[in-house]
């Protein structure tokens, strides 16, 4: 019997790819798929599931999947209930307060947040004893500081470029983002040894990879 693995559709997929097959896993297939969102492995051990972030976490609660591949951001915002077993070390990037120039962070007042996040930007809020007042914005969250929607954004950053280039600064660093494995309880209990299996499998690579750029790093 093979494993479900929803696989985050997009840049997460990419990355996966090539750590899949630097774990030896044969993934023709997922490079191949055309329009086909369900792939299963040439050994027949993994049937992959492509589907957006919040609907991985939705099959994972459901037990529709196994196992899970999914930003730690989604995570976050919808309150995993799962077992992380594996930060895969990709897809970096951070969690960042930004806004213009012009914005004061002392300010009193209510401020108007806009984000992707609001579950994630509610609880800086409250750590901060502040109240907002939160625009959930599906597009390009930059814009609502530009246009006067919101006072600010919460939002996730990989380098920075776009921030940048909008005239927007960053004025608070909240979590870091990574890419995450999480199994599914029941099925961890019912297909322990394959999901262990596949996971270590994963972790080896991540670790191997990870003391490469440490010596990169350490070179230069």
């Amino acid at each position: 019997m093979s494993i479900r693995i929803a696989l985050t559709k997009g840049r997460i997929e990419k990355k996966m790819v090539e750590l899949l097959e630097q774990s030896g896993i044969n993934c023709n297939k997922l490079r191949n798929k055309k329009r086909k969102l369900i792939i299963n492995s040439n050994d027949g051990k993994y049937c992959f599931i492509l589907a957006k972030g919040p609907d991985v976490i939705t099959y994972l609660n459901t037990g529709t999947v196994d196992v899970g591949i999914v930003g730690s951001d989604i995570l976050a915002e919808h309150n995993n209930e799962q077992c992380e077993l594996l930060d895969l070390q990709s897809g970096k990037c951070q969690f960042v307060l930004a806004s213009t120039a012009a914005f004061n962070f002392d300010r009193p007042g209510r401020k108007v947040i806009g984000t992707k996040y609001p579950a994630i930007t509610q609880r800086y809020f409250e750590s901060l004893g502040q109240d907002v007042e939160i625009v959930k914005i599906e597009g390009s969250v930059e814009l609502a500081p530009l246009i006067g929607l919101a006072d600010a954004i919460v939002d996730i950053t990989e380098t920075g470029t776009t921030l940048r280039e909008n005239n927007l600064i960053v004025y608070d660093y909240l979590d870091k983002v990574s890419t995450r494995l999480v199994a599914n309880r029941m099925a961890l209990k019912q297909h322990t040894e394959e999901i262990f299996e596949f996971s270590d499998r994963l972790e080896k690579t991540v670790a191997a990879n990870s003391s490469v750029q440490r010596q990169m790093e350490e070179s230069k």
